[in-house]
């Protein structure tokens, strides 16, 4: 099999992750590139940039049309979330590759509890009037936290390759108490916003090997709405929880496996 077309199954079995948890999945595309496709590191992080941006930026759509997006806060994540997409990518390059595996290999550890701990909770009812009431909670006395959280997942993205919705999510809703719909929105703009900061950032340091890039995020996207169709039929703890101990076994497996080098 070639490696458009294992690109392409890869993307579709990362997709379909994406599609039934509604985030988390993406965290598995550099893994998937290196030891599916045998790509280098430093081609694999942009080559995952471009597959982040493209679905984020895809699924967002959904949410803008939802009215699930608020753009002035998006915008002062996103802000943040730039320069640390650039810092990110310019720390990335000068530092060995398999310092850079080893510190991805533990935040999917990290991410993999959280998404256990998560699994299966149930979701907070929302009303439209309490909606209403954090709508505007960018206050004077909040943007410090925010500015640091977007820096901080800029610095991810532009460091690993990754889209951090694992993270972003929490943030939003914890941080700025925003509805979880609008949390998820919200995230998946910030997110596309940093991944092709980060894209822009490694393309002035190294190169992507487009056409990998193009065949995964396709089959991401077919991925994404069958595994839509999965969530819609299956538990979503028992899929998180199944999907979080995945996760954590290649953590692991990635980690083990830069000690031994």
């Amino acid at each position: 099999m070639d490696d458009l077309a294992l690109a392409a199954l890869f993307g579709l079995a990362i997709g379909g992750a994406l599609g039934a948890l509604g985030g988390g999945g993406s965290i598995l595309a550099v893994p998937a590139l290196v030891y599916g496709l045998g790509m280098p590191v430093r081609q694999a992080i942009p080559t995952s940039l471009l597959v982040v941006g493209l679905t984020a930026a895809s699924a967002a759509a959904a949410h803008v049309r939802a009215g699930t997006v608020w753009f002035r806060t998006a915008a002062v994540f996103a802000s943040a979330g730039i320069v640390g997409s650039f810092a990110g990518a310019w720390v990335n390059h000068r530092l060995d590759e398999g310092l850079v595996l080893g510190g991805f290999a533990v935040v999917m550890v990290v991410a993999s509890i959280g998404m256990w701990r998560r699994a299966g909770r149930p979701e907070p009812e929302t009303s439209a009037a309490a909606a209403d009431a954090v709508r505007d909670r960018v206050t004077a006395d909040r943007i410090p936290k925010v500015l640091a959280a977007g820096f901080g997942l800029g610095v991810l993205t532009g460091l690993f390759g990754v889209g951090g919705g694992f993270l972003a999510v929490p943030v939003m809703a914890l941080v700025l108490e925003l509805p979880t719909p609008v949390a998820i929105g919200t995230s998946l703009v910030v997110i596309a916003v940093n991944a092709f900061a980060g894209l822009v950032a490694h393309l002035g340091l190294g190169s992507i090997d487009l056409p990998v890039a193009l065949a995964f995020a396709a089959g991401g996207v077919l991925g994404a709405i069958g595994g839509q169709c999965v969530a819609s039929r299956l538990s979503s703890g028992t899929l998180g929880r199944a999907f979080a101990v995945f996760v954590m076994v290649i953590g692991v497996v990635t980690l083990v496996d830069v000690a031994m080098v």
